[in-house]
């Protein structure tokens, strides 16, 4: 059942995907070029109540929080994370938006997926390499997350409480999103 419950999920995060204007790579290059500020309205607003109610669902015992789940932090990270980023401005896609964008009928999104799979293809047959130069040994702590979780097995960052933190911030992400002015250029 858990898996049909994911594909329901999936396809409903989709369609609002699509319905926002993720799924149109002008779209998204407008936003990063910071001339449509739509779509980064409703990225702040989607995170920030998501933060709201996974936070707050912790602290009122709804969220298991044994359902975190914490990366390791590594320079491997931030560098795969410029990489993913000049992507993103380059080709208006990521990830998530391709696959959508893909099953929405664009074929300059297949074209994406493609190179997205080249390049882990890429990374898996050079991994042993890789390891060995030492990008992907842990820094900052590890697993480590902003604020401390009672409950959690992962290392605070800071000493502040990690649930009440994560609502700040996503409170914060909420006012961010709803001051943000549309952008110099409405058109998409």
């Amino acid at each position: 059942m858990l898996i049909v419950y994911a594909i329901i999920v999936g396809v409903l995060f989709g369609f609002v995907l699509d319905r926002v204007g993720a799924t149109n790579p002008n779209f998204i290059v407008k936003m990063l070029n910071f001339k449509n500020l739509h779509l980064m309205k409703a990225i702040l607003l989607g995170i920030g109540t998501a933060s709201i109610l996974m936070f707050g669902g912790q602290i009122l015992g709804l969220v298991d929080v044994m359902h975190m789940s914490v990366k390791t932090a590594y320079v491997g990270v931030l560098i795969g994370g410029g990489i993913m980023g000049f992507g993103w401005v380059l080709a208006g896609y990521c990830p998530g938006t391709s696959l959508v964008s893909a099953a929405s009928g664009r074929k300059d999104a297949l074209l994406f997926i493609g190179g997205g799979l080249a390049g882990a293809l890429a990374y898996m047959l050079t991994f042993e390499s890789v390891k060995g130069t030492g990008i992907l040994d842990a820094i900052a702590g590890g697993k480590v997350t902003l604020g401390t979780v009672p409950g959690s097995k992962f290392e605070g960052f800071t000493a502040i409480q990690g649930d009440l933190l994560g609502i700040g911030l996503g409170a914060l992400f909420i006012i961010v999103a709803f001051i943000l002015p549309e952008g110099r250029d409405e058109t998409v």
